[in-house]
């Protein structure tokens, strides 16, 4: 029983992670019906933008002298931001262009753009081929829970997780801007007669999207440990079967098929013998199942067709 239930808070971390991704996918289709296939590599930028933070701050003295708490919200929240912002200058300059063109042509368009991201960060970052140590920006106690033992950094990555997609559904559903963002995810045209300048709504979309997705990167890389520059294409694969599985377009359902994906993995992991080599298998044999079964995913409807 404490294994299974130290089982399920594990699930609920990894879970949390994929959503922080598959947010972005389901706010970039709801937008302008698009599938941004490079967000899992924009993810890898935020971890690889964390250790470049970190070995700034130990150039400059502050990362010994700093309160690790104070050390973790600066790489967090800066490189959130930054990331945030290239995801934005990636939309204006990659995906602007193809808006009228057909989706094909946006799809071979943000595939390139990942390969693009990969092979710079594999190029220009010094030893960029090799794996790369994740400084430890979280404290790495452990914590009794009655029998079960939870890493403190683990409790850390699922509450700030939990946090940010609370404040995202505020977001959604209370402000004006959150309005907006439904609005052109119904009917851009009409919106756009309504008065919303929706190319400052996208961009706005894909700022929100690309943040999310920075500090889906950084928490990765703390609770990892290492990373690589091709980690962005297997988070990207799983934040976007998440997505697919709660149903593409609702961000309800990115939450549900995060969970989903996450205690599939946590739970062959444990309890399959020989099956954390496999994890990966079967999550993606119940992806596979949702498409053939129930293609709009779990909260997803399809879509009318006018004939």
């Amino acid at each position: 029983m404490t294994q299974l239930l130290e089982q399920i808070f594990f699930a609920l971390m990894l879970s949390s992670t994929y959503a922080l991704i598959s947010a972005g996918f389901t706010l970039f289709f709801g937008a302008i019906n698009i599938v941004h296939f490079s967000h899992g590599d924009v993810a890898m930028l935020g971890a690889f933008c964390g250790i470049i933070l970190y070995g700034v701050l130990g150039l400059v003295g502050l990362a010994g002298v700093l309160p690790l708490w104070m050390t973790a919200v600066i790489i967090i929240a800066v490189s959130s931001l930054i990331i945030g912002l290239m995801g934005t200058l990636f939309e204006r300059v990659v995906i602007k262009p193809f808006r009228k063109s057909p989706l094909l042509m946006i799809l071979v368009a943000t595939i390139a753009l990942g390969i693009v991201i990969r092979e710079s960060v594999r190029l220009f970052y010094p030893q960029g081929s090799n794996p790369q140590v994740f400084p430890r920006i979280l404290p790495q106690a452990s914590l009794e829970v009655g029998p079960i033992l939870l890493r403190l950094d683990h409790i850390l990555i699922l509450l700030i997780s939990v946090l940010l997609i609370v404040v995202m559904f505020l977001f959604i559903n209370r402000t004006r801007t959150g309005l907006a963002i439904r609005a052109i995810s119904q009917d851009i045209e009409a919106a756009n007669l309504m008065g919303i300048n929706s190319d400052i709504v996208i961009a706005v979309t894909f700022l929100i999207g690309s943040t999310l997705a920075g500090l889906a990167g950084v928490l990765i890389g703390s609770y990892q440990t290492v990373v690589r520059f091709d980690i962005g294409l297997m988070g990207g694969i799983k934040g976007f079967s998440a997505a697919v599985v709660g149903g593409l377009g609702s961000f309800y359902g990115a939450i549900v098929g995060s969970l989903v994906l996450g205690f599939v993995e946590s739970l062959v992991s444990a309890y399959v013998p020989g099956g954390a080599p496999y994890k990966d298998v079967f999550a993606f044999v119940i992806v596979i199942f949702f498409l053939v079964f129930k293609p709009s995913g779990i909260l997803g409807r399809a879509a009318p067709v006018k004939i």
